[in-house]
């Protein structure tokens, strides 16, 4: 049977923002692949009422509760409270937690604070998961009359991810019944709109709602394109990977050269790939953006194997004494023609990308903000490329950069083949 699972996370420093939940994301992630399913995460302060009450709604909708962080010894830490109000109970010093807790700060030959006791009170009727890297235990709250349980772990990220690890995620799966794994994989888009992408995979959307397995999901992801979501369940991980590569040549045939990489990989390390298994070097010159594209390419580990260098031409002067750009507009395609030729010849790389345009906030060569133009200068041939793009001065220029570096990448894949559906 599935299992709804839900990550409560208390601490007020979460709320403040003074700590990132990272806990819970890791959470998210390894009951996935361990085939349970997360449905909320919550975050609440250091308040028994508040947490009982957070508690509460989560079990009205959820199966399993692990509730991570307020186990320490200080005052502040009160989630053992909150779990004995939960369930009626009161709490209960385990005096074998409390020998294993001294026998800790005995092998740290460190003393024990008399606060630290309080980390062997017990709800009546948990069960304790042993700690093995700090000195708070975890708990097993199974709720009275009920299939419901409710996990209480430390929130010290070490100590967290050993004891979900060890001892939460088996138990949750001994309760599911068996194993499964849910995986899942995102291939980054650039240069369509995610209502674009969901217009063009429609008909697969509406062919895997009938099976709900796998499932397509987008995400906006800024700089990294629109990452579109492929997640499948299976018994094991090997059968979700197999299901997840048989949707994803699907989907790739749908999407085509908008697919730029796959799970985590940037434009410029793609087309970083691209230029050194051709055995071509390239050289920047920009404008608008600033030096916003040499800075991405550099960001590659290697990329001093295929990055000639950069040319910040930002004032007009420079383009026209350096790079050779003619006298007139700089916002133009004969300028950025010549920008990617001159790079070229300056810089003697293989491959000239230049980018110049209006960023904002007002206009320049009668051209209106958000203009944009991309010279690329390959084997002998230059082309030009004119963008529209939106956004504020930092967002249009960062936009600008992705978007010459993709099309480097689209020309040196070369002409795409015509399609044989």
């Amino acid at each position: 049977m599935p299992v709804r699972v839900e990550v409560v996370a208390v601490g007020t420093e979460l709320l403040l923002g003074d700590v990132v939940d990272t806990n819970s994301a890791w959470l998210g992630q390894h009951l996935a692949l361990s085939g349970l399913d997360a449905c909320y995460q919550t975050r609440v302060g250091d308040n028994v009422e508040r947490i009982v009450a957070a508690l509460r709604i989560a079990l009205e909708r959820s199966d399993a509760v692990i509730v991570c962080g307020g186990l320490g010894p200080t005052p502040d830490d009160v989630t053992r409270e909150a779990l004995a109000q939960l369930l009626g109970v009161e709490l209960v010093r385990d005096d074998e937690v409390l020998a294993r807790i001294r026998g800790m700060f005995e092998q740290r030959d460190r003393p024990m604070a008399a606060s630290n006791e309080r980390q062997a009170d017990v709800p009546a009727g948990a069960g304790v998961i042993d700690q093995r890297r700090g000195t708070a235990p975890g708990l097993i709250c199974p709720l009275p009359a009920s299939d419901r349980v409710v996990y209480a772990v430390p929130g010290v990220p070490h100590e967290m991810t050993e004891m979900v690890t060890r001892a939460v995620i088996p138990d949750l799966q001994t309760r599911m019944g068996g194993r499964a794994a849910i995986v899942s994989r995102a291939l980054h888009t650039w240069g369509m709109a995610e209502s674009a992408l969901a217009e063009r995979l429609g008909p697969r959307l509406e062919a895997l709602e009938a099976t709900g397995n796998p499932t397509i999901a987008f995400l906006a992801s800024g700089m990294a394109g629109v990452k579109v979501r492929i997640t499948a369940k299976a018994p094991t991980v090997e059968e979700a990977v197999a299901v997840l590569d048989t949707e994803e040549v699907s989907v790739r045939a749908l999407l085509g050269r908008n697919v730029f990489a796959r799970d985590g990989a940037t434009m410029e390390a793609v087309v970083g790939g691209l230029l050194q298994a051709r055995e071509l070097d390239l050289a920047v010159a920009e404008s608008m953006t600033g030096g916003l594209v040499a800075s991405r390419c550099t960001d590659v580990p290697g990329s001093s194997d295929w990055l000639r260098g950069g040319i910040v031409s930002y004032a007009s002067e420079v383009k026209f004494d350096l790079l050779s750009v003619p006298e007139g507009p700089v916002v133009s395609k004969v300028a950025a023609r010549a920008m990617a030729e001159g790079v070229c010849r300056v810089l003697g790389a293989d491959v000239g990308l230049s980018v110049t345009g209006v960023a904002g906030p007002g206009t320049q060569d009668d051209m209106p903000v958000g203009t944009v133009f991309v010279g690329l200068h390959l084997a002998g041939s230059t082309s030009v490329s004119h963008l529209h793009l939106a956004g504020d001065r930092t967002l249009i220029r960062q936009t600008a950069a992705v978007s010459a570096l993709d099309a480097l990448r689209l020309r040196l894949l070369g002409p795409e083949e015509p399609s044989t559906g």
